[in-house]
């Protein structure tokens, strides 16, 4: 259960991170009215606040594992919302990062 609810708060987390950003970035390079930063910043505290609600005892050790998860999101929001296929590059890539997530969640802790 655990993992299924890290793997929710990790998702979730990521799409509110880019979703921010993406606001950020049309104010900022697209022309996008000032009013895209309401939102945006409104999405990227979202993302800090689900980042806090995954049962890991080490912050640092959060964030290094959810790069992954992001990494994945980043480039669905890539595909889906700018309408640019991730090519084998972007794809080998993201199965990399995934690993080094699961080794980061699910390798053992000594005491």
């Amino acid at each position: 259960m655990r993992l299924v609810a890290t793997t929710a708060f990790y998702t979730a987390a990521a799409f509110a991170e880019i979703a921010g950003c993406f606001a950020i970035w049309a104010c900022l390079r697209l022309g996008k009215s000032a009013w895209w930063l309401v939102p945006g910043l409104a999405a990227l505290a979202l993302f800090a606040w689900l980042l806090t609600l995954v049962d890991v005892e080490f912050a640092g050790r959060t964030y290094a594992a959810y790069g992954g998860v992001y990494v994945v999101a980043s480039l669905l929001w890539l595909w889906v919302i700018e309408g640019v296929r991730p090519d084998t590059w972007d794809v080998s890539g993201a199965v990399i990062c995934l690993i080094g997530t699961a080794v980061i969640i699910l390798g053992p802790r000594g005491a």
